[in-house]
Order: structure tokens, then sequence, then C-alpha cells
């Protein structure tokens, strides 16, 4: 009851009643470029480059405009390309200046765009106004509004996923900025260093302090994995550089999380190559702890726990599991304390 059908480009397709052109040409893999629409944020239609032609006549933003039955839809035209192409100078011009260094270099969306409709370097027609770049302030996000368009993602992001509302608009025309609780520096805001802004930013207006100087987007290699710091089961995609360092951790969008992450999920990967981590076990000695090899730490610990639990009994004995250790071998330690040693003495820090 709820299908309808409409044509794009010519081919018939089929979506339901409440969905946009936009989202049910996606569902058929048609291609329409945007820049402000994100699916896990309300919709905007700010940008325009998502305009089509409806029933041979108006030009609508395909992310906000519901489909109906029988429409007729072209996503491009030599007048939409020609549209497209001066939205693309504009906010080229606007919002990025020196992109041979942008932070978001080979992963920003409207570098792509500009390659895709062939947009020559901002000609400096343009007004432009120097906006604030704040790189020191927050141990995690770094913001350059230089690289900024204004598309109101970091806003919604922040106000309709996080529910904190830290970034917001200030000022109005070529005046416009953006503000975190209206201060220029992030580390004086209330920001609780999510970075959902960052993930869904579609430049390089914001970014992470992580990847800076460790790899461009190209370079990096992405390995999916589930979060171990509390029991939501938030999927996380990490991003290692040719030298193996993790650098970045975005949230999935297919896990339970729908690519949100927590400030430890987002940048609790630190101890992972930190150069405290012990690499050998340590046995004391004397009253001191000495390097050792695996066969002699096991047996070693194997046989104190034997002589407890004959001793004292099973309760006697308690694991205490942590985050900083994957699912799979949290699951193994509560298998080891309840099937061997026969207790149900197991907690872990996630709880406290």
């Amino acid at each position: 009851m709820d299908q309808i059908q409409l044509t794009i480009d010519g081919v018939p397709v089929k979506g339901r009643k409440g969905q946009t052109i936009l989202e049910i040409a996606r569902d058929n893999k048609v291609d329409i470029p945007t820049l402000c629409y994100h699916p896990r944020i309300s919709k905007t239609g700010a940008c325009r480059l998502c305009l089509v032609r409806v029933n041979d006549a108006a030009l609508k933003t395909s992310c906000t405009e519901p489909a109906t039955e029988g429409m007729k839809v072209v996503t491009d035209d030599e007048e939409i390309t020609n549209l497209r192409r001066g939205l693309l100078e504009m906010l080229l011009a606007e919002g990025c200046h020196n992109c041979l260094y942008c932070e978001a270099n080979g992963d920003c969306k409207l570098q792509k765009l500009c390659h895709r409709y062939n947009v020559p370097e901002p000609s400096g027609e343009f007004p432009r106004h120097e906006r604030v770049v704040d790189t020191v302030s927050s141990k995690g996000l770094r913001r350059n509004e230089n690289r900024c368009i204004l598309c109101g993602r970091c806003v919604k992001a922040c106000s309709e996923i996080q529910m904190l509302g830290v970034w917001n608009f200030t000022g109005r025309g070529s005046n416009a900025n953006l503000t975190s609780d209206m201060y220029d520096r992030i580390g004086d805001s209330s920001c609780v260093m999510c970075g959902t802004c960052v993930q869904l930013c579609p430049t390089g207006a914001l970014s992470f302090q992580t990847v800076l100087g460790r790899g461009q987007a190209w370079e990096l290699k992405k390995e999916s994995s589930i979060c171990i710091y509390c029991g939501v089961g938030c999927k996380i995609d990490f991003y290692t550089n040719k030298e193996g360092l993790l650098v970045k951790a975005l949230g999935n969008e297919d896990g339970p999380n729908e690519g949100h992450l927590c400030v430890k999920g987002r940048f609790g990967f630190d101890f992972v190559q930190s150069d405290k981590r012990l690499t050998k076990p340590l046995v004391k000695k004397n009253g001191k702890f000495e390097e050792t090899s695996w066969d002699e730490a096991l047996d070693l610990v194997s046989s104190r726990f034997s002589d407890i639990r004959k001793k004292s009994g099973p309760d006697s004995i308690m694991a205490f599991s942590s985050a900083k250790c994957t699912n799979e071998e949290n699951y193994l330690m509560q298998k080891f304390m309840r099937a061997v040693i026969g207790t149900n003495n197991v907690d872990h820090c996630a709880r406290l």
C-alpha cells in the first residue's frame, strides 16, 4: 500500500511513500551529488547540489523533496550541471584556500566534486574572510574554518546525535561562521570529543589530531572491530598507516551504534602502540620484577592457583577483567574462572 512508482532519468523505479527523491535514487544506485545531506541527521537542503528536475519543469532539492506516484525526475542535464558547477565554484572560493595542505586531503567531498565537475581554482573574485583556526586547544579535534562551507552537518551532528549542542552558527551573510559554545577555542567549550562532527564534516574544516602527519586518506588501511570499552558493542572501523600505527577510529554505521562513538571508542586506542606496554612477562624474584619466559610465568601462575584453590577453596580466587582486552579475551577469562577454577567471582572495570 505504501509503494510508489516513478521514473529517474527515464528508468522506472519503486520507492515508499514518505521517501525523498534522493533516498529513492540512492536505493536504486542513482548517484546525485550532495554535501549538506547525511542520512543520520535531519534534512537541510542548504548546499543545493542535489538539485534535480521534476516533471520536466521545476528544479527541486532532491534531499528534501518528497517523491510522489508517477513523478518524472531528471538528475542531470546541461542546466543542472552548470548550476552545480557554479555552486561549487562559490563553495570552493569561500570554503577552501590552499587545498594542497588541507587536513582532509584525499577524503574531502568538496574536493572530489570539484574534480568531478571540472571546477577551476578560485579566481579571487569572491570576497573572503579569514576565520578561526584552532589546532591546539583540544587533544582530539582540530578546527580550521577556512575550510568550512557552512553546510551545517557538524551543528546537526552535535545537537541531533550527541544531543550536546556545542556547535552553532553565528553572524550573517559572508560573516557567518561556526561557534563552539560561543568560544573560538574547542578546548574552552563543553565538547566531550565524541568526534561525530569530524566524521560527518565533508571538508577539512574539522579533523582529528591523531591523523595529522601520519598518513593521507588513501594510504590508510581499514579493519573493522568491536569497541572494547563497554557492553554496547559499538562497531568501529580502525585505520592504520603504512607503518602499522593506529591513527583513526570511525564509527561503523552497520553496528548498533549506527556510526556514533563516545570519546573512549574514538580516541582510546593509544595504549595499543604505547612504549609503556609490557612485551614480556615479569616474575618477582628476591623482591624485584625480572623478565622471564612465558612458560615459566604460566607454570608459576598455574601452580599458585592450584595451591590456593586446594587450600582455601575456589571462591577464594577472583578475576578482574579489563576493558583494554578484546571481548573474546574477556569471554575466555570468565570461562576459565567458572569452568576451571570453579567460581563466579568475575568482575570488569567497565562496571565501575
